[in-house]
């Protein structure tokens, strides 16, 4: 019986020693090696914490940065533009612009190279006269009743709207038409 005894109680202190492994104690369940594992885990996570602040620093950074010179692009292609505009206005201070239509040829050229760098970007205009009313495009100023086209039908745009990328920057403020007013007839009783 001895011998039955004896086995059991290795299995037992065997069991005991795996949990005590498996918990980070030393075999007579001692917290010796989990006072390294706490140390370990506390290097660990000042590292992860300063790995964060740099990467939220630099992202911050960044987007100062793309703020900033984001734009860049865009500038340098307008800055032809605005040379053109400086260049017409002296033209005509200078007096060698006396012809209204080499004015109007010339403002023209320019409004086309300025449209071109803006669809260059992603706007376009929205255009929604002759066309059913949509809120998410347009901004109702006004409605007047019309017989000659559908309720709801924009007429006429005050304002042009515009998007960019797809997204609507400015609503077009439009006009719409109603139903007709129906002539009120007297019921005499």
């Amino acid at each position: 019986m001895s011998k039955h005894k004896n086995h059991i109680n290795v299995k037992d202190g065997n069991e005991k020693a795996e949990k005590n492994e498996k918990a980070g104690l030393t075999e007579d369940g001692s917290p010796e090696s989990a006072d390294s594992e706490v140390q370990k885990l506390r290097e660990l996570l000042q590292r992860k914490v300063a790995e964060f602040e740099n990467y939220r620093r630099r992202t911050e950074n960044d987007l100062i940065n793309s703020t900033a010179y984001g734009i860049e692009k865009v500038i340098k292609e307008l800055l032809p533009v605005y040379d053109d505009l400086q260049r017409s206005i002296e033209s005509v201070d200078k007096g060698q612009t006396k012809d209204f239509e080499t004015l109007k040829t010339g403002i023209k050229l320019i409004y086309d190279k300025f449209r071109g760098v803006l669809e260059k970007e992603g706007l376009t205009e929205i255009n929604t006269v002759g066309k059913p009313f949509d809120v998410e495009l347009s901004t109702a100023l006004m409605q007047i009743p019309k017989e000659d086209l559908p309720p709801h039908t924009v007429i006429e745009s005050f304002e042009k709207g515009y998007k960019l990328n797809g997204k609507v920057i400015r609503h077009e403020k439009v006009m719409v038409s109603s139903e007709p007013e129906l002539p009120a007839h007297n019921e005499d009783k």
